[in-house]
């Protein structure tokens, strides 16, 4: 993570660089390195914040399921594992391209670094895509709708609204996480093809944004079971 002297450089060599390469660090920073250790441990610090907010749902979660088990369990009857599963495989493979992309930039393989960001943001909104027109709406239409005050006719159990509340809030909350990655990496994509802005001795937004979608991922590791595999 180094960066050039800008002031032994000719102005017109700089400026026919790429932008990785004309990257310098902020002036409070001894160097790029300790740039970009900082700004992964400020990122890291935000993250953890992002799990103390799921962390929330998880135990809201848990103890719903342990006062109404048989609530949980007809409400979860109406999801698709189908769909719940086709996500998963989705973010998986968008985990494996955001990872591959940084490792492109490391190697300066700029070509695969935006093709593999572009395979990201469409995994990211096809995940949208299932969730809203799959998931979403058919629950609304057949009066399935947020909150604990709904008009299901088909409801099992005098509680089930609790697991309804549960589930729109858990993955709700998960789909905008979603589309924040993918505006993350569509600005990523955008600096790389305007600006070169990535490479082997820059490319801290990158990570940080890659990390952040390996967290998105992660918490739907979690949702899913929690929500489609129940018995």
């Amino acid at each position: 993570m180094t960066t050039i002297d800008s002031h032994h450089t000719p102005a017109k060599v700089r400026s026919s660089e790429p932008g990785w390469k004309r990257y310098l660090a902020a002036s409070h920073f001894r160097n790029a390195e300790d740039e970009f250790d900082a700004c992964k441990l400020g990122f890291w610090l935000f993250l953890a914040t992002e799990v103390l907010l799921f962390a929330g749902l998880f135990c809201a979660y848990a103890m719903f399921r342990m006062l109404y088990p048989e609530a949980f369990a007809a409400g979860s009857h109406h999801l698709k594992v189908i769909y719940g599963g086709t996500n998963t495989v989705v973010l998986l493979l968008s985990s494996f391209t955001v990872a591959m992309s940084i490792r492109c930039a490391q190697t300066d393989n700029q070509k695969w670094l935006r093709i593999n960001l572009v395979i990201t943001i469409i995994c990211a909104l096809l995940f949208f895509f299932i969730k809203f027109y799959f998931e979403y709406i058919p629950k609304w239409t057949s009066g399935i709708r947020p909150g604990l005050l709904y008009t299901n006719p088909f409801a099992a159990h005098p509680q089930e609204p609790t697991w309804w509340s549960v589930y729109y809030g858990a993955t709700g909350i998960h789909a905008l996480h979603v589309l924040i990655g993918a505006s993350l990496l569509s600005w990523c994509l955008y600096r790389s093809i305007r600006y070169k802005a990535y490479g082997p001795t820059h490319y801290t937004m990158l990570e940080n944004a890659g990390l952040y979608w390996h967290l998105v991922d992660l918490i739907w590791i979690f949702l899913f079971p929690l929500l489609y595999l129940i018995d």
